[in-house]
């Protein structure tokens, strides 16, 4: 099929097929396309037996000057744009080609993306309206907290929309737990358009600052 690779397997059956079949009918069973079969039956070799392609037909135009002349320079000028080194090249081996630039930025290119320093990578967020909510318990007991003298068990579940920041702390008296979620969730004071804000009973809020 076209963008995969021809096998062995599939071309010894191409081949069985097509001494009775012909080449449409033999192609599309040994799953080939038709263009492929007809390729197959004028040059019958298994892709196995074919000639490796060659390698690099052209003599290396910078064998003998990128790990002398430009390798300490990239170490040295992390930052030096291509195009400033083959100015320098030039200054220093006038006969050079002014063909081999592309060839010099893709070097560097690639030396820069295995050995060069690391880049910082940012994964970039986009907060939507009303689609990201975060929420977390957190435990109160080291602050001390108490009622009437008692000390007073609870946590305190925080929710905060991504985008707008609205917050909102409920207390709850319990553990965490899908039942102290849905309590936090029930009694936090949003509006319907979600702008206004007030406190009730147990529960403060803020908005984003």
């Amino acid at each position: 099929m076209p963008g995969r690779h021809v096998t062995d397997q599939q071309t010894r059956l191409f081949m069985m097929l097509r001494q009775t079949q012909p080449v449409p009918v033999a192609a599309a069973k040994a799953g080939l396309s038709q263009a492929t079969g007809y390729r197959l039956q004028a040059d019958p070799v298994l892709p196995s037996h074919k000639k490796i392609r060659r390698g690099r037909r052209r003599p290396d135009p910078l064998s003998d000057i990128f790990d002398t002349e430009v390798l300490p320079v990239l170490k040295s000028s992390p930052g030096l744009r291509p195009v400033a080194i083959f100015g320098e090249l030039l200054r220093r081996y006038p006969d050079l080609s002014l063909g081999i630039r592309r060839t010099l930025e893709r070097r560097i290119r690639v030396w820069r993306a295995e050995h060069g320093p690391e880049q910082e990578v940012i994964f970039r967020q986009t907060h939507v309206p009303g689609k990201m909510g975060l929420s977390d318990f957190t435990d109160t007991l080291k602050h001390g907290v108490s009622v009437a003298g008692q000390p007073l068990e609870h946590r305190l579940y925080h929710f905060r929309l991504a985008w707008s920041g609205f917050e909102n702390a409920h207390v709850s008296s319990g553990g965490e737990s899908c039942v102290a979620l849905a309590e936090g969730l029930r009694d936090m004071p949003i509006g319907p358009l979600g702008a206004h804000l007030r406190n009730t009973g147990p529960t403060a809020s803020r908005p984003h600052s």
